[in-house]
């Protein structure tokens, strides 16, 4: 690669190394993600409100798609700026991308109400994270074939990119999110190149010791739903002046967030939300800045950890107005928690049927509900905390519409019961 931001470190493979094309490492590992059939189902998993039920709103693809946009813009300033960066010695643009187009990939249907019902039927079994299920993703899920090593085998830089959280879920007292899997210090051990993550504390510290990549993802995913999020509440009718107004007065807002609201309330009024918060995502772009670390555990090893991405505090503080206000506008809204309470109660009555019929290995099934792959894995591995895991690993990556035709066909009298693949 020309770009001296980059050490051989950043480059390691997790796995072998790969044969060498025309891309770069970085290019490989982005397009790994967007030609994996994990990567297509995102167009069919809530981000707001539930896929395919309208068409204007965003999907966790879409969503992902305008992550990767801004991801790319954020390096392109960050360049543009000159402080720090040089046309060789540059923030990787393939790799924010790559990163970012990863970064909701092991989401479950039905949102965060999905992810948290899972959490919550796997907590004897290591817990559900979508962050922690998007890392067993990329190595141990896609690109398997038999008898080859499984998962996408990324790059060190990559890998470490979308490893927003450091901490063990066997390290917090049944958290809610915000963790890793048990089962994969390997991989913590790989981006860090040694077990040197223990001289971090669990939880807080360690989760917020992120590479640069890693940071501009995380601003680029902000800045995405914080803007977009009030745009598809207002196409939908959930945010409304009169609706904004009455929260407002409730809400005890600074001078600059009355502004802001204002601002909002001409914008719904003169019906031209999209252009104004379209906007805003090039001032939140504005709002980013390189900046150096002390030094630090790997800021020897790499200038991901010699930089970090500062951002504006009154950018900062305008999309966490946006996303408050669209937390207790629409998420709190009886619709969406009659959404959330039917994603529930759907994934928690199929995973009671599928532990059922699946935990023991040596019981004799006169139903197979499963893909003939996934049952054969399932008589392979040996403890019940594996097969666990790959039972809530069948229903994380359905989509929202196979999930219900999947509960359909497993309780409804009149739903066809022909199998159709995941």
């Amino acid at each position: 690669m020309d770009n001296r931001f980059y050490s051989a470190f950043d480059l390691e493979y997790l796995g072998a190394p790969r044969t060498t094309d025309y891309r770069t490492p970085f290019q490989v590992d982005r397009d790994r993600i967007l030609y994996t059939p994990a990567f297509r189902r995102l167009q069919n998993k809530t981000q707001v409100f539930l896929a395919g039920e309208f068409d204007f709103y965003r999907t966790r693809l879409t969503h992902s798609l305008e992550v990767a946009q801004i991801g790319r813009s954020i390096c392109r300033y960050l360049l543009y700026q000159g402080e720090i960066l040089e046309p060789d010695f540059y923030v990787d643009a393939d790799l924010v991308e790559a990163i970012s187009l990863t970064h909701d990939l092991g989401h479950p249907p039905f949102g965060h109400a999905g992810e948290r019902s899972l959490n919550q039927l796997m907590k004897d079994y290591g817990g559900f994270e979508g962050n922690a299920q998007s890392l067993r993703i990329i190595t141990e899920t896609i690109y398997s074939t038999p008898g080859r090593p499984r998962g996408m085998n990324p790059t060190r830089a990559f890998l470490d990119g979308i490893l927003k959280y450091k901490t063990f879920y066997k390290e917090l007292d049944e958290p809610d999110n915000h963790f890793i899997y048990d089962e994969q210090e390997e991989y913590l051990v790989f981006a860090f190149g040694s077990d040197r993550f223990r001289q971090l504390s669990p939880g807080a510290e360690r989760n917020r010791f992120r590479s640069l990549e890693c940071q501009i993802m995380d601003w680029a995913d902000d800045s995405a739903y914080s803007i977009n999020d009030i745009v598809d509440g207002v196409r939908a009718g959930f945010i409304t002046p009169d609706n904004v107004e009455r929260w407002a007065a409730e809400a005890g807002l600074s001078r600059t967030e009355q502004e802001h609201i204002e601002n909002l309330l001409r914008a719904i009024r003169e019906d031209d939300v999209e252009a104004r918060f379209g906007r805003k995502i090039g001032e939140f772009i504005k709002g980013c800045r390189l900046v150096k670390r002390p030094d630090n555990l790997l800021s020897a090893e790499t200038n991901r950890y010699r930089f970090a991405l500062e951002i504006d505090g009154s950018v900062r503080e305008e999309a966490d107005l946006y996303s408050r206000l669209a937390s207790e506008i629409v998420f709190l809204s009886p619709p969406l928690q009659h959404l959330q309470y039917k994603g529930d109660f759907f994934l928690k009555r199929m995973f009671a049927t599928l532990v059922d019929s699946y935990l023991d290995r040596d019981r004799k099934r006169l139903i197979d509900f499963l893909p003939p792959k996934l049952s054969r894995q399932l008589d392979e591995v040996e403890t019940e905390r594996e097969r666990m895991r790959l039972l809530c690993d069948f229903l994380a990556g359905m989509t929202d519409n196979y999930a219900v035709r999947f509960y359909k066909r497993l309780f409804s009298p009149d739903f066809a019961i022909l199998k159709d693949e995941l």
